[in-house]
């Protein structure tokens, strides 16, 4: 009989409303279904490639020994990443019209910096979502970490730590700006960075990220949930003694039943599968070092602070007293995320990075 046509209190026909209703239901279906097969597809990239890395490792360590691991083999981290995972948004990024404020943003390179035991591998939404917007993510290992082949135990300061970011910040040209984003004790690294390179970053981004003062340690900042430094290496059994038990100790890494509460409270599980065999233990040395941080220069940077509210491994309170105490230009807040963002809202995250972006 045809489809039943109702009248609205008007007289008017609802026939093609519905119809439109329905189309445009399908439609947001379809996409929903496309960018869920998308971040599948994404997610079995990156586990896959953190598999390879972890027997990667494992082979070469047991070719040259736990203290002379060869550098050659793997890479660059960011190119591998990018060629992976990029391909699955291609399509879409080809016939996307870019935004107009996108179009006349001078600064597009975002450097994503991750935090301790993390590597470049962490940013895999992130790195895709920013692609997609017509951004330049650029991803980093840091000494030592991800499929860096650095023995952690041999990473003693914070600048030997940040290497791999300093050398790409000396790469660019004298007028060439970059925005830089850290995560967790990644912001040491970025405050770092700002200290010997102001003029190279256009704005440093803290994401739940160790914002700290000058003459303050990156550990500092997790002292409320870990205790005092002092009580931590002489009580902590998650310390490695690389150098020998009768040598202070050289890194630590948590348990995973631990991590698993402290970063991941609100993370997938997929992703947390990712992280338990990506993660590698955290050089003790740069935690410890106490930052130099002079007002003409890191003093002259353009800070923004990205806070976490249900983070259990740098608590909302933590995060509110770090910005208190060395106040950034702005300050943003992700509802429901824990520790890593970049899994549990990374959509979220992704819009404020665009907004700080656009930031006059």
């Amino acid at each position: 009989m045809g489809n039943v046509i109702r009248r609205n209190k008007k007289g008017n026909s609802s026939s093609s409303n519905n119809n439109g209703s329905k189309s445009k239901r399908t439609m947001m279906d379809r996409s929903k279904r496309r960018t869920s097969m998308e971040e599948e597809l994404l997610h079995k990239q990156a586990l896959a490639l953190a598999i390879q890395q972890h027997q990667n490792q494992l082979s070469q360590s047991q070719r040259f020994g736990d203290g002379a691991i060869s550098r050659r083999g793997l890479g660059s981290t960011s190119s591998r990443l990018r060629n992976n995972f990029s391909e699955s948004f291609s399509a879409n990024t080809a016939t996307k019209q870019l935004p107009e404020f996108l179009e006349n943003l001078k600064t597009k390179k975002f450097i994503l910096i991750h935090g301790e035991g993390f590597g470049a591998w962490c940013w895999y939404k992130t790195m895709s979502q920013l692609e997609e917007a017509g951004l330049q993510p650029i991803v980093l290992d840091l000494q030592g970490s991800g499929i860096n082949l650095t023995d952690t135990n041999n990473v003693k300061t914070l600048a030997e730590y940040s290497k791999p970011l300093i050398e790409y910040l000396q790469t660019l040209q004298d007028d060439e700006q970059v925005i830089l984003v850290g995560h967790s004790s990644g912001g040491a690294c970025v405050s770092y960075a700002l200290e010997h390179f102001p003029k190279k970053v256009s704005k440093a981004i803290y994401l739940c990220g160790t914002m700290i003062s000058n003459g303050q340690r990156p550990f500092d900042v997790f002292a409320a949930e870990l205790g005092s430094a002092e009580l931590f290496m002489q009580e902590s059994k998650f310390l490695i003694y690389g150098d020998g038990k009768e040598k202070p100790p050289t890194g630590f890494m948590f348990e995973k039943q631990l991590m698993h509460g402290l970063y991941f409270n609100q993370s997938p599980a997929k992703d947390i599968a990712l992280a338990m065999v990506s993660m590698r233990p955290v050089p003790l040395g740069p935690m410890m070092e106490k930052l130099l941080l002079t007002p003409e220069k890191y003093g002259s940077g353009r800070r923004f602070y990205i806070q976490t509210l249900e983070d259990h491994a740098l608590s909302p309170d933590v995060q509110e007293k770090l910005v208190r105490e060395n106040p950034p230009e702005g300050v943003f807040k992700i509802k429901g995320s824990d520790h890593c963002p970049f899994f549990s809202k990374p959509q979220s995250l992704h819009k404020i990075l665009l907004e700080i972006a656009q930031i006059p």
